[in-house]
């Protein structure tokens, strides 16, 4: 299940979730955002203990602004509410499991 972030909820959601979050910054204007869309969409068991959230950049601007996102899609990973791992451009399942630490 994808839970979508807002600039209300992100603390609540992100920084104070138990377990690793790979959140994905986004628009729904963006190509790219789209490939990158259907591959969390299709993620397989190995991310059962990731919780996946998206942050659409035009309707969450502030948490967009706070991690001076200038492109999209970027993923972040976050760890005990620290972001740990970035990377732009779209990325496959196997790069989301390193950038996790997923073996």
């Amino acid at each position: 299940m994808i839970t979508y972030i807002t600039n209300d909820n992100f603390e609540a959601e992100v920084l104070k979730a138990d377990k690793p979050v790979l959140l994905d910054f986004f628009a729904d204007w963006c190509g790219p955002c789209k490939i990158q869309g259907r591959i969390l969409d299709n993620l397989g068991p190995e991310f059962d203990g990731v919780k996946i959230c998206k942050c659409n950049v035009d309707e969450a601007g502030d948490v967009a602004e706070k991690f001076s996102i200038q492109t999209i899609p970027t993923l972040m990973i976050f760890k005990g509410g620290e972001a740990t791992n970035r990377v732009s451009g779209v990325t496959q399942a196997p790069g989301l499991m390193r950038l996790l630490g997923i073996n």
